[in-house]
């Protein structure tokens, strides 16, 4: 199972200066998602930032079959930090690699669905 690359998450507790930040330095611009999340636009990547204590940023995975993607990287020996669950967009699982990282994939929705 291939899964690519699509978004990259970070987290900042003062998002407002984080955003602002991202914007002057880099150009890209921004979706508000209500008062704790933005989505980051033209950074040739997806990309968001979420209110939220500081921590790595997060690299999110996509595919078509989230039920499949789940039963991969637990085959594989992932620790899942987040079963899944339903975000804007879509639905997502959280998982600690056996080396330590952090990482997560989504989907448009469950392939049971």
């Amino acid at each position: 199972m291939k899964l690519p690359i699509d978004y990259i998450e970070f987290s900042s507790p003062d998002l407002e200066a984080t955003q602002k930040f991202f914007a002057a330095a880099f150009g890209w611009s921004f979706e508000e998602y209500g008062p704790d999340y933005r989505d980051i636009q033209d950074a040739g990547t997806g990309g968001g930032i979420e209110r939220a204590a500081l921590r790595a940023p997060l690299v999110v995975l996509k595919t078509d079959d989230l039920d499949a993607a789940l039963q991969s990287v637990t085959d594989a020996g992932a620790e899942i930090t987040k079963e899944i669950f339903d975000f804007p967009g879509g639905k997502r699982f959280q998982f600690r690699e056996p080396g330590g990282t952090e990482m997560a994939v989504w989907s448009h929705s469950r392939s049971d669905q």
